[in-house]
C-alpha cells in the first residue's frame, strides 16, 4: 500500500472517530441531524477555547469526559464481568459504588 493511502485511510479513521463523539454524546439526536446547529455549536465551542476562558473551559470539558469515558468503560466492564467484581486497574478488585 502507498504512503499516501495509509495517510488518507489514518485521517478517515480520525474523522470517523470524531463524528462517533458527536453521536455519543446524544448531539445528533438533541438537534435533529441539523447540521447546520451542529456546526455552529463547534464553532462556539471553538471561539469559546479561542478566548481568555480557553484554558478554562478545555480542562473543565476534559475532565467531564473523562469521567464520561470513565463512567462508560465501567458500565461495559459490569456487563462482561457477571461477578461484578469490578476489577480494573484502578479499583485494583474494589467498586466505589459499593464500598
Amino acid at each position: 500500500m502507498r504512503t499516501w493511502q495509509v495517510e488518507r485511510r489514518k485521517r478517515t479513521r480520525h474523522l470517523i472517530e470524531l463524528g462517533g463523539l458527536i453521536v455519543k454524546a446524544g448531539v445528533v439526536e438533541l438537534t435533529a441531524d441539523d447540521r447546520a446547529t451542529i456546526y455552529g455549536a463547534l464553532l462556539w465551542i471553538a471561539s469559546k477555547l479561542q478566548s481568555t476562558e480557553g484554558e478554562h473551559a478545555r480542562d473543565l470539558w476534559a475532565a467531564k469526559g473523562r469521567q464520561a469515558f470513565d463512567a462508560e468503560w465501567h458500565e461495559n466492564e459490569k456487563i462482561s464481568d457477571p461477578s461484578g467484581s469490578c476489577a480494573t486497574p484502578q479499583s485494583q478488585g474494589r467498586c466505589p459504588e459499593r464500598d
